[in-house]
């Protein structure tokens, strides 16, 4: 019989589908606010590689990625979606969206994101939110399932995974 543990805290990360780099700029701001400085932030990446956003968003649209100093329980993922779909719904315009905020979290052996959409791949984990294990790490590097999104197979992404990975493991030797 195993021994029940807790999960190690986790490094937050979000995701953000975004038109206009001043409504990212407000949202990383009131995020920053609510859960704590930030320590990294992506360069802001094309998002082409689906047009499921276009009719809501528009086109041209941009992706970037950041994470928040300090470490989180896993335990309160759904709480963290539950939070940015408000924000989403605070920040949107004639009832549409302006950005996306996808929420989740790192650790040594996988990236997490939360989603209030069910699929075979995905946990339920209360409140309505999902999570599904996005990319694992393995040989030196973030690995994608048959599953994964197109974009977060990309090397762009995985680069971008592996840095926020460093800054974790650098956290967890601090504590």
């Amino acid at each position: 019989m195993g021994k029940i543990t807790e999960h190690a805290p986790a490094k937050l990360i979000t995701a953000f589908i975004f038109k206009e780099e001043s409504i990212f700029n407000k949202t990383k701001g009131v995020l920053e606010k609510h859960f704590g400085k930030i320590d990294f932030e992506s360069q802001t990446l094309a998002f082409t590689h689906t047009d499921y956003y276009e009719k809501e968003f528009g086109k041209n649209l941009r992706r970037k990625f950041i994470s928040f100093k300090g470490l989180i329980l896993p335990q309160n993922l759904p709480k963290i979606k539950i939070y940015t779909d408000k924000l989403e719904k605070r920040l949107s315009r004639m009832g549409l969206r302006l950005i996306n905020i996808d929420p989740g979290y790192l650790d040594l052996s996988k990236l997490i994101l939360a989603s209030t959409k069910d699929y075979k791949h995905r946990i339920y984990l209360g409140k309505g939110i999902y999570a599904e294990v996005t990319l694992f790490y393995q040989n030196k590097s973030f690995r994608a399932w048959d599953w994964t999104y197109p974009d977060y197979k990309t090397q762009a992404y995985l680069t971008i995974f592996n840095q926020i990975r460093q800054i974790y493991a650098q956290e967890l030797k601090g504590k």
